[in-house]
């Protein structure tokens, strides 16, 4: 389907519905409502998809590949999914699995511990040992582990951004520092008052913002980051990615902040999908950065 029929059709196939079964990163599907029709738009076919591959002992840590066929050294890139820490699933995401993969790039697609059962930090744990299992089996898909990205999409965006720029989380599940080439994060809560919100729930009791926010928390030898940022977001606001972007660079690390015209907190994330690059420049934004920071 040509990108013309899909904008003449875009209110009938309610992709602006997408905003319905993602609002506030609300992910509840398993790959079926409006996440079903944007993968519905993406085929697999040519690609290796390897699937539910465990990373840790939890029902949640598993993850799903989409790998190229026949590349040597590329890129490893993993997508952490939002939901407000508390919802969401992979399944709902093999539009991104497959853009990326297209694009030459191992990824992987991973589900993690929700809250409120599990809260700060254990979904910053799995990120961090999704990214080590990634990278050592980068290998067998293709991939160089040297060449690690990480990125995710509002609540996935602050794990993304927490687990590289946090030193204490790659130490501790055993994945070098110097391995993770680069971090976008989309739309996300990096920098906010969680006590005020329902989201509350998924940080620990009695916590505050200096404890588990991820501009906090800034290492100086952090990688680059990318920060996209919706312009019509009004789920998260831009202040997060702004004070984010203040920390980084005081803290001495590349980062660039892109604001998105006309995209909201759900078709930020849905641009990723190739069908709909002519929503807003997130996926080219996305593949710029991999190019300019990846191994050659």
């Amino acid at each position: 389907m040509s990108s013309r029929s899909l904008r003449r059709l875009w209110p009938g196939l309610g992709f602006l519905a997408l905003g319905l079964g993602l609002s506030a990163c609300a992910v509840r599907s398993t790959g079926d409502g409006a996440q079903g029709l944007l993968n519905a738009l993406v085929s697999t076919r040519g690609l290796e998809v390897t699937r539910d591959k465990r990373y840790g002992p939890d029902p949640r840590n598993v993850l799903d590949v989409y790998a190229p066929p026949g590349v040597q050294n590329a890129p490893v890139v993993l997508f952490i999914h939002g939901g407000s820490w508390q919802e969401g699933d992979k399944a709902g995401y093999e539009f991104v699995g497959e853009s990326l993969a297209r694009a030459g790039y191992v990824t992987g697609v991973m589900n993690y511990r929700l809250a409120p059962h599990h809260r700060y930090p254990a979904y910053i744990q799995d990120a961090a040992a999704a990214l080590r299992w990634m990278r050592d089996h980068a290998a067998k898909f293709g991939g160089n582990p040297d060449n690690l990205f990480v990125t995710g999409h509002s609540a996935g965006a602050f794990n993304a951004v927490e687990t590289v720029v946090n030193e204490r989380w790659l130490r501790e599940a055993g994945v070098p520092t110097s391995a993770v080439r680069g971090v976008v994060g989309i739309a996300g809560p990096y920098s906010y008052d969680f006590r005020s919100f329902q989201s509350r729930v998924a940080f620990p009791e009695g916590s505050t913002p200096d404890e588990v926010m991820p501009d906090r928390h800034v290492r100086p030898d952090a990688p680059p980051h990318l920060l996209l940022v919706a312009e019509n977001d009004t789920t998260v606001h831009p202040q997060n990615a702004l004070n984010m972007e203040a920390a980084l660079r005081r803290a001495g690390v590349p980062v660039t902040r892109t604001v998105l015209p006309r995209l909201n907190h759900v078709t930020v994330v849905g641009a990723l999908a190739r069908p709909l690059t002519f929503l807003g420049g997130t996926r080219q934004a996305v593949l710029d950065f991999i190019e300019n920071h990846r191994l050659r």
